[in-house]
């Protein structure tokens, strides 16, 4: 395999581990953002995921450049069918279209966490009668979008679901599958921002460290020595959770190569693949638990806090990602881009993120 297909809402991530692994992305997404432009071989910009835009697109490469395999990343929640037509048409490194539907049937997950018994938040599928503090979530949603606090009085749909609201920390886990075996890659912490009254738990950032005590590590390790198999899961996925009191309750599986990927120093792209064509096995070795943790880095999305246009010449810090072309009009609350910090310890990490953070944006409001 030489060249491989990279289809995602934002594809940078992956084309740069595709062209770090020698290998020659040919990128799909909805941003054609600079960077992303620059580690493709080609690329086209699309504007949703839809199997109606994506296909003259996929026809196209297919036919310049004779790829075979294709790799997803996000965006595709709200296009399951999307997946099924390039399974169709390419092989598929990552988890089946099948496999990544279960993810989305949100009353089938939680039972089979329940038969595992796999602690998680209360949830229900239709409106609660009792009083408390009930998330409302979409079944197809991803990186919090579309969360939002329940009202009684509120609008709902038959795409959402309720989850009692569980005060604590999250975090989450990186992890690679085989299918029926599993190998941590790290714990994170993570966190959300509030753009709106009906935005308040928006993706935000991640660092590859967090406080969680080594009993809980090897507890949520064996719960995704259960999910693994149980949903058949392969390559890399990602498990968020809440820490509270003691305790860790799950809530969602990523079933995709996630943000946390680029905060680790191994060939994590390759071996995704590996994974996914069970060229090797990824059982946890005895001595994983022993490799010396990775040095503490951070990635954090920046968000537009007014409407701006990027400007003409814009000279982007070296330490920013995911870069608007000039001229594109960045809304109030959308993402503007993205940053990496490295540091000693993850408080630094934090600290070092919103100062980026606040540059960027002082830099951005002198235009």
């Amino acid at each position: 395999m030489e060249a491989v297909l990279i289809v995602a809402n934002s594809a940078r991530m992956l084309a740069q581990a595709a062209k770090n692994a020698g290998l020659k992305p040919l990128v799909i997404d909805l941003f054609a953002d600079l960077d992303t432009q620059g580690y493709a071989e080609d690329f086209r910009q699309v504007s949703s995921l839809a199997e109606q835009d994506l296909a003259p697109v996929v026809d196209c490469f297919i036919e310049r450049y004779a790829v075979t395999h294709v790799i997803y990343g996000s965006g595709f929640e709200c296009y399951p069918e999307s997946l099924y037509y390039l399974n169709n048409r390419l092989m598929m490194l990552g988890n089946h279209p099948d496999v990544f539907a279960r993810q989305l049937d949100k009353q089938a997950f939680f039972s089979t966490l329940d038969e595992l018994n796999i602690p998680h938040p209360e949830v229900v599928f239709s409106a609660p009668d009792c009083a408390g503090d009930w998330l409302l979530k979409p079944m197809q949603g991803q990186g919090g979008v579309g969360i939002k606090r329940y009202r009684a009085d509120g609008g709902t749909n038959a795409a959402d679901y309720w989850q009692k609201f569980q005060v604590g920390t999250p975090l989450s886990v990186l992890f690679l599958a085989d299918g029926e075996q599993v190998q941590v890659i790290g714990f994170n912490s993570q966190w959300s921002v509030r753009l709106s009254e009906t935005q308040e738990f928006v993706f935000s950032g991640l660092i590859n460290s967090c406080d969680l005590p080594d009993a809980h590590k090897t507890e949520i390790t064996g719960w995704l020595k259960q999910m693994v198999p149980a949903f058949g899961l392969k390559g890399l996925n990602s498990l968020d959770f809440i820490y509270a009191d003691d305790c860790s309750y799950v809530l969602e599986i990523n079933p995709r190569p996630s943000a946390s990927m680029q905060l680790y120093d191994q060939d994590l792209f390759v071996r995704h693949i590996q994974s996914s064509v069970g060229a090797t096995s990824v059982a946890e070795s005895p001595e994983a638990g022993r490799l010396k943790p990775p040095p503490p880095r951070g990635y954090q999305i920046v968000y537009a806090e007014r409407d701006l246009i990027i400007p003409d010449h814009f000279e982007w810090p070296d330490w920013c990602m995911d870069l608007p072309k000039p001229g594109n009009m960045c809304r109030a609350g959308q993402p503007l881009c993205s940053i990496i910090a490295h540091q000693k310890n993850l408080q630094l990490v934090v600290e070092q993120l919103l100062t980026k953070q606040q540059l960027i944006i002082n830099k951005l409001e002198r235009f």
